[in-house]
């Protein structure tokens, strides 16, 4: 008889290959599922893109997260394990602040979307995006057969009543529907006031700031990180004003106490939120050429956050375009004649100037600034002060020579040069006109420009 020996070390050891066998295949599916997700879409017309960056939207700002080649109109990314659920931009152009898509995605979902240049995005595969994009068109409408029915004088109760009701059928329904789900955190935080009986349009506005953020859930990094909560602060700071504002003095005064109000609301979100947040209110007020708006944003709160999280580029951007915009008396400028010293500060009176910051080595300048040259001879009012950017005076000083009705400056270190940076030239040429009191009014691209600005 042959006698059979069991080797327990065998079958642990099998036991123990058969334990980390599982424990793998357990770990991919685990994977698997983490990264079921993805977004792809359909561009049209697809000749007009190329490149596709997705980045993951956070409460002070984006992170990258992937980017893709566009194919023939079309694109896929598969959404990464580590990419957590909330709100993603696609960029698809430049500049990025301009040409993007944002969507929600929930790890879970396959996003797939059409866009179109003139008919906009048409979500084709995701719920939560879909709710999210219906909804808010949706209420959008209601909300704007309201101010419809107040604005053509209106007074029928009943239509007033159904749509007061309609406006609370869609927020009651959407909110029921969809709890639990990214969207949901963005149509409950879009709840607003709503009169339980007929009120005067003074009267409904008046309220609707009182509870503007009533229902906003300011402490949300989801809304943080997408533009829903700076765009209803936006909405806020300058729409939610009084009736009577009669000069843009006490507009510019009521604006700034809205400034100041949501400030105190959002002091306790994180630093990157509050920048984010008043970074677009200063760009609101630079955009509606409100000055005083702007410099009290800025000094008051965005200057100081912006330093201590170490966002100095933000400063340095702010205060250039502050020093260099509309109605802001231009910076210095010195040059020498014959020994002689001269300024702009100092330049004989006249109806306007022209700054025009060139290079001796530069083919566009040698091209436009003689045609400039002889075409301002036809204005006896404008003076000119030319500043060359320049490595070295050689070639400057012969170019300049042709150029004898122009006061010529010079700025050694071209790019680098103090006036390179002051006046931010990014370009050669560039061009500045000043009214009488050396206060930027225009900034034309061309020579053609130029004359038509002065022409007009």
């Amino acid at each position: 008889m042959i006698q059979k020996y069991i080797n327990f070390d065998s079958i642990f050891d099998f036991w123990d290959s058969m334990k980390i066998a599982q424990l793998i295949v357990i770990l991919f599916t685990t994977l698997s599922i983490q990264a079921q997700g993805s977004i792809s879409g359909n561009f049209f017309p697809p000749e007009e893109f190329k490149w596709l960056i997705a980045y993951e939207l956070t409460p002070g700002g984006e992170n990258y997260v992937a980017d893709t080649a566009v194919k023939n109109g079309s694109f896929t990314i598969e959404m990464p394990v580590t990419a957590p659920a909330g709100m993603y931009r696609l960029v698809y152009a430049v500049p990025q602040d301009e040409f993007y898509i944002d969507v929600i995605y929930d790890k879970k979902e396959h996003v797939k979307f059409n866009f179109n240049l003139e008919e906009g995005l048409t979500i084709t595969n995701s719920v939560e995006n879909k709710w999210y994009t219906e909804y808010f068109a949706k209420i959008t409408e209601a909300q704007d057969r309201l101010m419809e029915y107040y604005e053509s004088g209106n007074s029928a109760e009943q239509d007033y009543n159904n749509l007061i009701h309609e406006l609370r059928d869609i927020q009651k329904s959407y909110e029921e529907k969809y709890v639990e789900t990214i969207a949901h955190q963005f149509i409950k935080s879009n709840r607003s006031y709503l009169p339980t009986e007929y009120e005067s349009l003074a009267a409904f506005l008046k309220h609707k700031k009182e509870h503007h953020f009533e229902y906003l859930d300011l402490q949300n990094h989801i809304l943080q990180a997408s533009n829903f909560l700076t765009d209803k602060i936006s909405n806020y700071v300058f729409s939610a004003l009084p009736p009577d504002i009669k000069s843009k003095e006490q507009l510019a005064e009521e604006v700034n106490k809205n400034v100041k109000s949501v400030t105190e609301l959002i002091k306790e979100t994180p630093k990157g939120f509050q920048i984010k947040t008043l970074h677009q209110l200063w760009k609101i007020a630079s955009v509606k050429s409100m000055p005083v708006v702007e410099d009290y944003i800025f000094s008051n709160y965005l200057k100081e956050l912006a330093i201590a999280n170490g966002n100095q580029k933000m400063v340095d951007e702010i205060e250039t375009a502050s020093r260099l915009r509309i109605g802001a008396k231009s910076p210095e400028i010195f040059w020498e004649v014959n020994g002689k010293k001269h300024t702009l500060s100092t330049l004989e009176q006249a109806e306007n100037y022209l700054l025009i910051f060139w290079s001796s080595t530069c083919s566009h300048c040698l091209n436009e600034l003689p045609l400039l040259h002889k075409e301002l001879k036809k204005f006896n009012t404008v003076k000119v002060v030319a500043v060359g950017l320049e490595d070295d005076e050689t070639n400057w000083k012969k170019v300049s020579a042709t150029l004898p009705n122009f006061n010529h400056a010079i700025s050694l270190g071209k790019w680098e040069s103090d006036y390179a940076h002051t006046f931010n030239i990014q370009k050669t040429p560039t061009y500045f006109i000043l009214d009488s009191e050396k206060r930027f009014v225009a900034n034309p691209e061309t020579d053609r420009e130029v004359i038509e600005s002065l022409e007009n």
